[in-house]
């Protein structure tokens, strides 16, 4: 399964925001990584510098690597629609994704490992492949194994402060998840301007 590996919070420090959750070293050391951390901010970015990282920011909050990404972005352009509004419903409907906004995994790698581990089921079936597109209708729930309901137990007390997005509905007695319709862009909280992203691709 690839994925990044790399340290988080030199990336969280490179673009400025929190991509992996909340950073500390975000907040003690707000300036980019490296010798010239402190002055590298205060250079003019080129316009294909600023799409590109908007393109990296996008790619590293969702978990997804370079091909992924560009397979992603050649089924935004296939579908109707506007391309970048499809290309962020695409990434929302991952299975890990969607196990992190209904509270199962506290990150996008926490609920990753989860469903990787074999730990949920949609629509009654083991599912353990994280980019498995969730569609409207779908059930996401824990398996009904004791260390699966342990696991998702504590992971649903350590995010129950969190509000659930308006396209999910949870049962928490039960662990039981339902995409109620498609993620619009106002659900999404991406931190990047999708639309230099699109641009990007289109050069």
């Amino acid at each position: 399964m690839a994925r990044y590996t790399g340290p988080k919070d030199r990336i969280n420090r490179r673009f400025g925001v929190a991509l992996f959750g909340p950073s500390k070293a975000l907040e003690r050391r707000n300036f980019p990584p490296g010798q010239h951390g402190v002055r590298a901010g205060r250079r003019k970015k080129s316009d294909y510098s600023v799409a590109l990282g908007e393109k990296q920011k996008l790619r590293f909050q969702y978990g997804v690597l370079e091909k992924q990404f560009r397979l992603y972005f050649a089924e935004a352009q296939r579908r109707r629609g506007i391309t970048g509004d499809v290309l962020l419903q695409l990434l929302e409907l991952r299975l890990d994704n969607v196990c992190y906004r209904l509270g199962i995994g506290n990150t996008r790698s926490a609920a990753r490992q989860i469903v990787n581990h074999g730990h949920v089921q949609v629509n009654g079936q083991k599912v353990d492949i994280p980019s498995y597109h969730c569609k409207p209708g779908d059930v996401i729930t824990v398996r009904e194994k004791a260390s699966s309901q342990q696991l998702g137990l504590r992971f649903l007390d350590l995010t129950q402060a969190v509000p659930l997005k308006d396209w999910l509905t949870l049962d928490r007695a039960t662990m039981k998840g339902h995409i109620a319709r498609m993620p619009e862009p106002e659900d999404m909280d991406a931190q990047v301007n999708v639309q230099l992203v699109v641009e990007l691709y289109s050069r």
